[in-house]
This record gives C-alpha cells, sequence and structure tokens, in this order.
C-alpha cells in the first residue's frame, strides 16, 4: 500500500472519532508487514487521561487479536496540519515497530515520513 494510500484510510478513520472535548479529530491508519489495516480514531473522556489517542487505539486493536507485525502508520488531524505522535504515543510505536515509519500529511497535501527512532531517537526499550 503506498503512503498516499494509507493516509486516505487514515482520514475514513479520521470520521469516526469522539472528541467532544477538544474538538481535534485524528485518524491513524496501521498497515502490518502482511498488508493487512488497522484502524483508530482518539476518544475522549472528560477524565483527560482517559483519552486514548488513533494511534494507541489501532495499534491497541491490532495486539488484542494477536497481530504485532507492522509496517507503518500513518496519522492525520482535522487541522490540516502535520500531526505527529504524542510523546506516550511514540514510546508505545517503538514498542511494537521499532523499525517502522510513520506517515504524515501536511495542508498543502505533502507527505512527510519519519522512522519511529527519528521521532524518538532515546526510547524506553527493555
Amino acid at each position: 500500500m503506498t503512503n498516499r494510500e494509507l493516509i486516505e484510510q487514515a482520514k475514513k478513520a479520521m470520521e469516526y472519532a469522539y472528541v467532544p472535548y477538544s474538538h481535534f479529530k485524528v485518524g491513524a491508519a496501521l498497515l502490518t508487514k502482511d498488508g493487512m489495516v488497522f484502524y483508530g480514531c482518539n476518544i475522549e473522556n472528560a477524565s483527560y487521561g482517559a483519552t486514548c489517542c488513533a494511534e494507541r487505539t489501532a495499534l491497541f486493536k491490532a495486539v488484542s487479536e494477536g497481530v504485532k507485525n507492522f509496517e507503518k502508520i500513518a496519522i492525520v488531524s482535522d487541522s490540516g496540519n502535520i500531526t505527529p505522535p504524542c510523546g506516550i504515543c511514540r514510546q508505545v510505536l517503538l514498542e511494537f515497530m521499532p523499525e517502522g515509519m510513520v506517515v504524515l500529511e501536511n495542508e498543502l497535501g505533502e507527505i512527510k515520513t519519519y522512522s519511529v527512532k527519528e521521532l524518538l531517537p532515546i526510547g524506553f526499550t527493555l
């Protein structure tokens, strides 16, 4: 799957975001090495610490179904700007896809890619 196709899948996932507090929708599409795609959106809660980001939603869905072989993840938001993963999501990405890529799109439709290790160069690992 191309980066553009994965971005488009993330945009579809973003439509399901539950964001009554921030009104900031985020969608993610996680591609496995064998071509499966898992989708995630951000899901907020009145207790902000209970909120789950789109990236973690997609990863947790996949892992909960026994899948752990990831290639890349596309992340988009309704802001139109590049929306890189937060620190917690970077750490979770490092845990499950240390060699993976993160695909982002800016307001001009340009796609930027980063390795997970670029986004978290000194992450916590065992």
